[in-house]
């Protein structure tokens, strides 16, 4: 296990840190919003779900949903808008999706994945079937009012939902800590009457022990909980942002906590060659090249697609009245 948690932490930082040099070269179309640096959280927590659970995530979301099984091919075609992506090339980063993953969908408004996670639980428990939703969100988002009023709704119903704070400490400029009057998002959990947790964000294994105990509680049919992992967005809130509301020492303190370069450390200690670490590397970047040149070879949509899946196919459903 602790080798495949390596590589989906390899693979999300070398598909992000591609998509960032493709940006920097006015390759990409909009805006894009890395998780360099948190790779951890998504290769430990999806680590901990079955393939038949769901997740929704944020605007950062890259890394959980490669995590969950998405394969980067058909994300850089996405993020490079053209047909053979996941979305058809028309959600782009923001809003990336595949049921059949059971990605339900990143989401460009903060906290908006939150309520959805509970509603895709609450589908669940009416269903009767033993899926779990993992709700992703950011610590700023657990100053957003569907926050509260989703847990609440959770917590009274016992949904099967796990509420997974992504703490980077801050939400665009603004450290969480000057606009929050706790030293922790999970704490909040006591106000629902739910198990809450704030755990090292940038160790996999410590998230994947977090998650895993969330998920079994929850399938078993206690209800949701919170778990928070601590860790850092290494670049800006966007490409191009260059974070000066962060001091300098605080910067290079988290630097020193890469759950990449200490994963690897952790591996070799473990009595795994390096050369076994390598491969995984040199895949991981063969993998991506070929990403990116599957991404480029791929055509556009066309056109005359501008609005399927936007409207029902159901004419009559679809008049304005």
């Amino acid at each position: 296990m602790i080798l495949d948690l390596y590589q989906t932490m390899v693979r999300i930082r070398k598909f992000e840190t591609e998509l960032s040099n493709c940006f920097t070269k006015g390759m990409l179309f909009g805006n894009i919003h890395t998780s360099i640096g948190q790779e951890a959280v998504a290769a430990g927590a999806n680590k901990a779900l079955e393939k038949t659970d769901l997740i929704t995530t944020t605007h950062r979301g890259h890394g959980q949903i490669i995590a969950k099984g998405a394969k980067t091919d058909k994300m850089m075609a996405e993020l490079f808008g053209r047909k053979t992506g996941y979305c058809g090339g028309k959600g782009g980063s923001m809003h990336v999706a595949d049921v059949s993953l059971g990605i339900l969908g990143a989401n460009g408004i903060v906290g908006a994945g939150i309520p959805i996670g509970a509603g895709a639980a609450l589908a669940s428990k009416i269903k009767g079937t033993k899926e779990v939703t993992l709700a992703i969100f950011g610590d700023a988002a657990s100053n957003e009012g569907t926050f509260h009023e989703a847990i609440n709704m959770a917590a009274a119903w016992k949904l099967p939902v796990v509420f997974l704070c992504e703490n980077n400490n801050y939400g665009v400029s603004v450290n969480i800590h000057s606009v929050t009057n706790t030293d922790n998002i999970s704490v909040r959990a006591k106000a629902y009457d739910i198990p809450g947790v704030t755990v090292d964000g940038n160790n996999p294994l410590t998230v994947y022990e977090a998650i895993k105990e969330a998920v079994e509680y929850a399938r078993e049919g206690n209800g949701p909980s919170i778990v928070e992992c601590m860790t850092w967005r290494m670049r800006g809130h966007y490409e191009g942002d260059p974070a000066s509301y962060r001091s300098k020492e605080v910067t290079e303190e988290w630097a020193k906590k890469d759950p990449i370069n200490n994963f690897r450390v952790y591996l070799l200690n473990e009595g795994i060659e390096e050369q076994e670490i390598v491969e995984i590397e040199n895949h991981m970047d063969k993998e991506i090249e070929d990403a990116l040149q599957f991404a480029l070879d791929s055509p556009f949509p066309d056109p005359s697609e501008v609005t399927t899946d936007v409207y029902s196919s159901d004419n009559e459903r679809c008049v304005l009245r």
